[in-house]
């Protein structure tokens, strides 16, 4: 099924879809499921960008925190 919509239709129906989707009381309804996919298909969010962990730097331990007393 096709729907021709304009693009104010097509926010307009999107802000709806989202405010019954994010406002429900029960988030992981089927019927909840439903809707947040149809809004994916209407609008998808851009890919993000796979940002890996900065990488930990390691050191032996400094001299003086160990200290023999």
């Amino acid at each position: 099924m096709n729907l021709d919509l304009s693009d104010d239709e097509a926010t307009l129906l999107t802000k709806e879809l989202q405010s019954i989707v994010f406002e429900d009381r029960y988030p992981l309804s089927p019927r909840i499921q439903t809707l947040r996919a149809i809004l994916m298909k209407l609008r998808p969010e851009p890919a993000r960008p796979a940002a890996a962990p900065p990488q930990r730097i390691y050191e032996p331990p400094s001299k003086g925190r160990y200290r023999r007393r």
